[in-house]
């Protein structure tokens, strides 16, 4: 464990320090390798976790290459995620600051705000989910056709819709007001809850299928390699993009861990397991709904109100609005709430932080980035991925390579310190950025329809799908070739 030299022995520049930036103190470093878990438990049972798996049937694949998929792209996830969340426990710092020792003082609010704006894209993606859940459990008590609803003109959803998203909405601030503390009892609470109503989903999709047989002996119409490869390619890095969000801000909850071990146990105990179980409830109540219905329906919140019985849809889509929120305050509050609190310390608390993600999540319009299957991987989790996969890649060199994990905690919060380099900027760390980016830009382009793909070559445009790979390679080994040449920039 590294020793922490207490801020108040030492300068700290107010406009990099409030008393949520600041290192955890060790008595408060009391998350248990069950407190971690659960929080993973917690963030991975969810309707995302669900639809990012079933939109991989939905894309093509049978049960088990779509499971295989999900279990290897957290797998390596699993890596930067322990890695990153090192400094946090070592140091007790939150990610934001951890950002100061790679790209500057004042530069680390540059990646902190990529890391945040996405988050509040997942904020509004989540509380549109929730408040889905609502819509169709009030369709299922009060007996309206949601078929029939009437479209505000702009925003393409339903008064009702808006109503629900904004009670949905209300509940996530209650817990962001309450804070840190709020979100710990919570997840613990919900976690063993949550597992439950997946083996209910498996039941239910056994019982209406007539058993697992019809269900996995769905063929895959990926049967080529030339089919196969890219959305396999695309699938895998989607699944890394999905949590490489928290895999840059883990420090955010690392910092609270009792030790390094509870950590990576933790960690390791709740992430690859919990994603790859509820995963696979997607998967195989999406492969039973072709079974059912005829076709494949990749959104729970349908395959629910599909149910027959009123009162079980209702108290199963109120489960996942519980799920949901889960997910939802742990992973799209606490970085951007301090992601934001790093851009003026002094004006912005972790409270305040929270807010301003709430309301950005409203702004960007979430139900339009979550409508199609095929964008919300291609474009939504690819897409950021490439920006993210860099900056992790940057920050593992940094730590782990250039610093041989020694940081001075104290400096970190000083604006004319060793972390300023060129007046508050890393020249170094956002050189290598933009090198370990450019590449993705021709496939990010081609996808979005902007470019058409005759332009590039291809095997440039088919590395977009793997993109999170491509710029934390590229960032990872350029950084450790060119930080040596240049320390104090």
């Amino acid at each position: 464990m590294a020793v922490i030299v207490p801020l108040s022995s030492g300068p700290h520049d107010p406009r990099l320090w409030n008393a949520d930036l600041a290192p955890v103190p060790q008595d408060r470093r009391i998350w248990t390798t069950w407190n971690i878990a659960a929080l993973w438990i917690g963030m991975a049972v969810c309707i995302t976790t669900y639809t990012l798996a079933s939109s991989l049937i939905e894309q093509g694949m049978n049960w088990w290459q779509a499971t295989l998929t999900v279990f290897l792209g957290n797998i390596i996830v699993l890596i930067p995620m322990t890695l990153n969340a090192h400094p946090g426990t070592a140091y007790g710092i939150p990610f934001p600051v951890l950002l100061r020792a790679s790209f500057g003082t004042f530069g680390s609010n540059i990646p902190a705000l990529m890391r945040g704006l996405v988050a509040c894209g997942w904020f509004g993606i989540q509380t549109w989910v929730g408040g889905a859940a609502i819509y169709a459990t009030a369709a299922v008590i009060f007996g309206f056709d949601p078929a029939t609803k009437q479209n505000i003109p702009v925003l393409g959803i339903s008064g009702g819709e808006v109503l629900c998203f904004m009670i949905f909405w209300a509940i996530n601030v209650y817990f962001i007001v309450r804070g840190m503390e709020a979100i710990k009892w919570m997840e613990s609470l919900s976690a063993p809850f949550l597992l439950l109503v997946g083996l209910v989903l498996i039941w239910w999709a056994w019982q209406a299928a007539d058993g697992f047989g019809p269900i996995f002996n769905q063929p895959a119409s990926l049967d080529t390699a030339a089919k196969f490869w890219p959305v396999f390619g695309a699938g895998l890095t989607a699944m890394v993009g999905y949590w490489a969000t928290l895999s840059l801000n883990i420090p955010d909850f690392s910092r609270y861990a009792r030790s390094q071990r509870d950590q990576i146990v933790g960690q390791a105990l709740g992430l690859p397991a919990t994603m790859t179980f509820y995963a696979f409830v997607g998967i195989l109540v999406t492969s039973a709904t072709i079974v059912i219905f005829g076709s494949a329906i990749w959104d729970p919140v349908q395959v629910i109100a599909k149910f027959g019985s009123p009162w079980v849809s209702a108290l199963a889509l109120v489960t996942l609005a519980v799920a949901t929120l889960s997910t939802n305050i742990a992973a799209n509050v606490v970085s951007p709430a301090n992601d934001f609190s790093n851009l003026a310390p002094q004006h912005i608390s972790f409270r305040t932080g929270g807010l301003i993600t709430a309301f950005l999540g409203i702004l960007m319009m979430p139900w339009k980035l979550y409508q199609d299957p095929s964008g919300y991987i291609f474009t939504w989790l690819i897409g950021y991925s490439a920006l993210l996969g860099p900056i992790a890649g940057i920050m593992i060199a940094d730590y782990y390579v250039w610093r041989r994990k020694k940081l001075d905690a104290n400096q970190l919060y000083q604006q004319h310190g060793i972390y300023r380099y060129a007046g508050g900027f890393s020249l170094v760390g956002f050189g290598v950025f933009l090198a370990a980016v450019l590449p993705n830009l021709p496939g990010f382009l081609v996808t979005i329809k902007v470019l058409p793909a005759k332009l590039f070559p291809a095997w440039l445009v088919a590395s977009y799908h793997y993109a999170w790979f491509v710029g934390f390679a590229l960032s990872f080994l350029l950084y450790i070739a060119i930080r040596p040449l240049f320390p104090k920039r």
